[in-house]
């Protein structure tokens, strides 16, 4: 006989706990094919992260300026409910998402104090 489960298991719901970051890191990896945004506070915890293909976006679409500005809408909203207001971005890859994610990140209202490129360069590897 199946065992059935506890209505205490099926009724325990962790509550979001609102955090009273204000500044904080953008992760932005951009490749060929996604583009993958995590919102971390300075000691590098997630507070939030999205992808372009969490979007809804398949195939050649996850790749597009657009995706990656949607992912950095959606990231940014999240962290602002955190309490992020101030961000430092660090962008790592080719990808076309690039600068578009930046630029959705700072129209969210968030306030974009550096902004630096952290893709790693082969020295003669």
């Amino acid at each position: 006989m199946a065992k059935q489960p506890s209505s205490n298991a099926a009724q325990r719901v962790r509550k979001k706990v609102r955090k009273n970051i204000a500044d904080g890191i953008a992760h932005v990896h951009a490749s060929f094919n996604n583009t993958i945004i995590t919102i971390t506070d300075r000691q590098g915890n997630a507070l939030s992260w999205a992808s372009s293909g969490g979007q809804g976006f398949k195939g050649s679409r996850k790749s597009t300026p657009f995706a990656a500005q949607v992912a950095s809408e959606v990231a940014g909203r999240a962290a602002m409910e955190q309490g992020i207001k101030n961000l430092d971005v660090e962008i790592k890859g080719p990808g076309p998402g690039r600068e578009s994610s930046v630029r959705a990140l700072g129209a969210l209202g968030i306030r974009i104090t550096s902004i630096s490129d952290v893709t790693p360069v082969p020295h003669h590897g």
